[in-house]
């Protein structure tokens, strides 16, 4: 089957641990062998069951204490300590190589943008033979308006450019917004064009930021990186579509061999063909 993982991520309160649930349930259903990963340091409860866990090689508190450092700082440097031992991670993930891997990211942008971090990581994971696809999860809620979508797009570019791999930028908690009013507000974001978006955001802005509207405008549409894929956790349907995405950029099921259906009444056929046999036989 191969190696095949996502790497989930996006920030704070973007429902991280609430998809990695919801998608494990999914691909147990669908009779997919998955395991999950916790790589962040500062979790503390799981919705799911972890399969490996970075607390048991450095946690954020371990390093408060020993380092006196804040929160971001202790994350920083557990994640830096995990790169320094990536050999721990390979003999981790040794036991479920043909299997499916979710992993569960922190939520810190910096990770993503300035830090190598999370790219080091990603190159490690293909070194060991793991199709990646990188799944950037955006709060619906966030994005209602135009200035927050600029803002949260260039959160999931930052990300895609930094790491190099398929990326699918994912829009949750669709399911919370159909039971309210500003589910059709969403709906422009989903089938966007970054022309209308500009003008929208130079009525909305003084004259001074229209050249940097202009500007951001042809940077995501050079990406092509105004596409999401909706969320509802609730939908059956919808975590079947986002997971062809997921699945269809990392190739995964590509290279087993499709199987014949089994003829109907192949025994009746075989009995068939001796009785004519057996004429045959006695006409000679």
């Amino acid at each position: 089957m191969g190696k095949h993982a996502q790497l989930v991520m996006g920030p704070a309160g973007s429902g991280k641990s609430t998809y990695c649930d919801t998608m494990r349930k999914y691909c147990e259903e669908i009779k997919r062998s998955v395991h999950i990963v916790n790589l962040d340091p500062a979790a503390e409860v799981f919705e799911y069951p972890v399969s490996v866990d970075i607390k048991n090689l450095v946690t954020v508190d371990e390093v408060m204490d020993e380092l006196h450092y804040g929160p971001n700082g202790g994350l920083v440097y557990a994640m830096e300590y995990l790169i320094e031992n990536m050999d721990w991670l390979t003999d981790e993930l040794g036991d479920y190589e043909d299997d499916y891997l979710i992993i569960d990211c922190p939520g810190q942008i910096e990770l993503y943008s300035h830090i190598p971090v999370m790219r080091i990581l990603v190159d490690h994971l293909q070194q060991i033979g793991y199709s990646v696809c990188s799944v950037f999860l955006v709060d619906s809620q966030f994005i209602l308006d135009n200035c927050k979508f600029i803002s949260g797009a260039l959160m999931c570019l930052s990300a895609m450019i930094r790491l190099e791999v398929p990326h699918i930028n994912v829009l949750t908690k669709i399911d919370v917004l159909k039971s309210s009013d500003q589910y059709k507000e969403i709906e422009k974001f989903l089938d966007l064009e970054v022309h209308s978006l500009v003008e929208e955001l130079n009525l909305e802005t003084h004259n001074r930021y229209h050249r940097m509207n202009k500007a951001i405008g042809s940077l995501l549409e050079d990406f092509s990186l105004v596409g999401f894929v909706p969320l509802d956790i609730t939908d059956q349907e919808s975590l079947n579509v986002l997971l062809q995405h997921i699945d269809n950029s990392i190739q995964y099921g590509e290279d087993l061999e499709p199987k014949e259906p089994p003829l109907e009444n192949d025994d009746d056929d075989d009995d068939d063909n001796d009785e004519i046999i057996r004429m045959m036989n006695g006409n000679l």
